[in-house]
């Protein structure tokens, strides 16, 4: 994907500056007619949307629009134009002002957790390592452990090349991506990275070229390199519940298409869009999906990718502190032995 990476940032750029709200004024029914018309012209998933959830986004205008009058506060004016942009079901949806952010985080929220913060301190103990972001160990079986619970703050190869030696003797690899909500698409990239020998095709994005809901390019391929530094060879299992978001579902992704890789645990909760934001004429600001992402097959991975192999964390499990998918993971490496 490293090759598409600068095109897909001169395109966001040349897509940014075609957003023009200089038309609309800084009246409440400015900024609502801004909001709807940045959406209209420039989100990506309201085709997919329609199907999943039956949003007509001319019914949303016209529904919300009688809301809007000129005497309005703007606390209610915020909130008028956040239940706007809720209807869409979008985690990559947000509304900024000075006093508030507008989130739809309904792709988590109703769902199970199947992680435990608790749970984590112990498997982790108190003599794990950490390497940037990451922390790691050895479990007393020795399966390896890295706990990757974001991808906003960076590693680097140094530190994934320490990692890999560390973790080399061990039988099979666990990476817990659970309650990882994102960050930088070049650091899910870096991470996947080392689990390939060859290049390989990981899915698919497109771009907007137009102001209609369909208009797209055709479909640009992602592809992973193998790292210039240490890779691993071995079985790897990647712990997924439904907090898995944006670029983490990405990553996900993409290790869906290496060798000897399985998918423990929850579905996702997608994300598949990359956002982009914009400014409205009272100044708040308004991120959104821009451009979707596709599995290899071609499918939308906005509403979450499922696991090879589905497994919750049992409350009687958790009570008794046993994480049920990483016990159910080292049974499974226990077997292979």
């Amino acid at each position: 994907m490293k090759k598409h990476l600068p095109l897909f940032l001169f395109l966001l750029l040349g897509l940014a500056a075609c957003i023009d709200v200089d038309e609309y004024d800084t009246s409440a029914r400015g900024n609502f007619e801004a909001l709807w018309h940045i959406m209209d012209e420039h989100y990506c998933f309201f085709e997919e949307k329609q199907a999943a959830y039956g949003v007509d986004w001319n019914e949303v205008h016209d529904r919300y629009s009688k809301q809007i009058n000129g005497n309005m506060s703007q606390s209610q004016l915020f909130e008028v134009m956040a239940n706007m942009l809720s209807e869409l079901r979008d985690g990559h949806v947000n509304l900024y002002s000075t006093f508030d952010m507008a989130r739809n985080w309904s792709w988590q929220e109703n769902y199970a957790k199947n992680f435990s913060d608790s749970l984590e301190r112990r498997y982790l103990g108190t003599d794990y390592r950490i390497a940037g972001s990451l922390k790691y160990r050895r479990l007393d079986d020795n399966t390896g452990y890295i706990r990757c619970s974001t991808f906003s703050s960076g590693f680097g190869n140094g530190n994934l090349d320490q990692i890999m030696m560390y973790l080399a003797p061990c039988n099979a690899l666990i990476i817990d991506v659970r309650n990882n909500g994102g960050g930088l698409l070049t650091e899910a990239e870096k991470l996947a990275e080392r689990f390939t020998n060859e290049k390989r095709l990981v899915g698919y994005m497109k771009h907007k070229t137009g102001k209609g809901h369909g208009d797209f390019s055709d479909f640009e391929e992602q592809h992973i390199s193998p790292a210039d530094g240490v890779r691993w060879q071995k079985q790897v299992y990647i712990l997924t519940n439904r907090s898995v978001f944006s670029a983490a579902n990405e990553f996900v992704k993409y290790m869906r298409q290496m060798d000897n890789v399985v998918v423990v645990g929850d579905k996702t909760g997608g994300g598949g869009g990359m956002p982009l934001t914009n400014e409205l004429p009272n100044g708040w600001g308004v991120r959104f999906s821009a451009c979707p992402m596709f599995d290899v097959d071609k499918n939308s991975t906005e509403g979450g990718i499922e696991p090879d192999i589905r497994v919750s964390l049992s409350e009687e499990d958790r009570l008794a502190g046993i994480d049920t998918i990483i016990e159910t993971v080292r049974k499974i490496i226990g077997s292979r032995q």
